[in-house]
């Protein structure tokens, strides 16, 4: 892919829902080249991709299925391409979500989608600063201190079937899952581009995974 400076490559899809700028803004303030496209080669023949969405799972899928992004998500994720899903671009890869019905996901994560329970004490959406916790090191989360904080904006939240994948938790009435890891992919139900310092410093390291896998490949 074709960019403007040395930078690694990375796509950040566009399929209708997101805030792409701010993410693509903040991609390119950590070095990487990063471009806006609903284009599946394009997005296909970067060295890294991210997922960014807001709204309704189900008009992500239809939006996904619309633009033939289903095919080049789920390859560039089982090829070992580095991946970012922020928010609903998180919810988007479990097996299914209970958002206003039962609707079926990407599937590359087993697991669903669900409601948080309701709580008198506490609003929905949960909205606004949270800590994230760390379940253990891993090379998405290098130099962020444990407990830092993130932004988030959300009224679902992915329930993987493994623990394993967990790779970060979060207090709001219950404990929450609030990011996925599995080898190339990393998925967070934060906003890293809303989310200042420690929000940047994931996009920095997003973009020297990015960096290896283009120096490997």
């Amino acid at each position: 892919m074709k960019t403007d400076n040395n930078g690694p490559s990375v796509a950040v899809i566009d399929y209708g829902m997101g805030n792409l700028r701010s993410v693509q803004k903040g991609l390119e303030k950590v070095g990487c080249s990063a471009i806006v496209s609903s284009d599946p080669s394009v997005i296909a023949s970067s060295d890294g991709i991210v997922l960014p969405g807001v709204g309704a799972y189900r008009d992500c899928m239809s939006n996904l299925t619309q633009a033939k992004l289903v095919d080049t998500v789920q390859d560039a994720v089982r090829e070992g391409k580095p991946f970012l899903g922020i928010c609903l671009g998180m919810q988007i890869l479990m097996s299914i979500s209970e958002e206003f019905g039962l609707h079926q996901g990407l599937d590359l994560v087993p697991g669903r989608v669900v409601k948080f329970p309701p709580n008198r004490d506490l609003k929905v959406p949960h909205m606004g600063w949270n800590r994230v916790y760390s379940t253990g090191p891993n090379p998405f989360l290098k130099g962020i201190p444990d407990g830092s904080f993130f932004y988030f904006v959300h009224s679902y939240y992915a329930e993987p079937e493994s623990e394993d994948m967990v790779a970060t938790w979060t207090d709001y009435g219950l404990r929450f899952c609030s990011s996925i890891s599995t080898g190339n992919l990393f998925a967070c139900q934060f906003h890293p581009e809303k989310s200042q310092r420690w929000g940047l410093k994931l996009l920095e390291n997003f973009g020297e995974i990015v960096a290896e896998y283009q120096e490997r490949n």
